[in-house]
């Protein structure tokens, strides 16, 4: 995992929010609990805990929404602040400490990339834009997901779970539906 393809994931989100048009705010998503601008407001919320985890504090979902006038411009300020975390000198050779232990920043780089393809086909899918996406991005986030999602983290989100199980897709899906998939959307 590196930098650059967290550059980009925040990049290609960015665009999938900024094409969001004011109509689709309540449009259904795969998230079962959310419309578009939940959606939304939870990857920005998101984003902005990354930062906050990155730079050694402890999760704090504010609950409220962060989204503001611009959409857009909530996303890349949270983008920027995540950013600006991991240019910090020595972030990228610490631990970091999550409610289940430590883990490596690296891990920690690859959740984050994860998150964010997964909520980028999410966004698409939900807006009618296209889900042929950075292929980079989504072979770094599902290399991260098979290997570190296990079964014991899904579960009915009335549960508590932020996960399904896994739904199943032809071999021949696209990378990102493959994605959604082991997610456990509907694709």
């Amino acid at each position: 995992m590196n930098l650059t393809l967290l550059a980009r994931a925040l990049d290609q989100t960015g665009t999938l929010i900024a094409a969001i048009t004011p109509s689709q705010a309540d449009l259904p998503t795969p998230c079962a609990s959310w419309d578009v601008r939940a959606l939304v407001n939870h990857v920005v919320d998101e984003v902005h805990q990354f930062a906050v985890i990155t730079g050694g504090g402890e999760r704090n979902h504010l609950g409220v929404d962060v989204l503001g006038a611009s959409w857009p411009d909530a996303f890349a300020r949270e983008a920027a602040f995540l950013l600006a975390e991991w240019g910090r000198p020595g972030v990228l050779e610490r631990t970091v400490t999550l409610p289940f232990g430590e883990v490596t920043a690296e891990w920690v780089l690859g959740q984050q990339i994860a998150e964010l393809a997964g909520h980028a086909w999410d966004i698409a899918r939900s807006t009618g834009q296209s889900v042929d996406l950075d292929g980079e991005v989504g072979e770094a986030a599902y290399a991260w997901m098979r290997e570190v999602i296990r079964p014991e983290f899904r579960g009915a989100e009335e549960d508590g779970y932020h996960m399904g199980p896994e739904t199943v897709v032809g071999e021949d899906a696209a990378l990102y539906d493959r994605i959604a998939a082991y997610g456990g959307r509907a694709v």
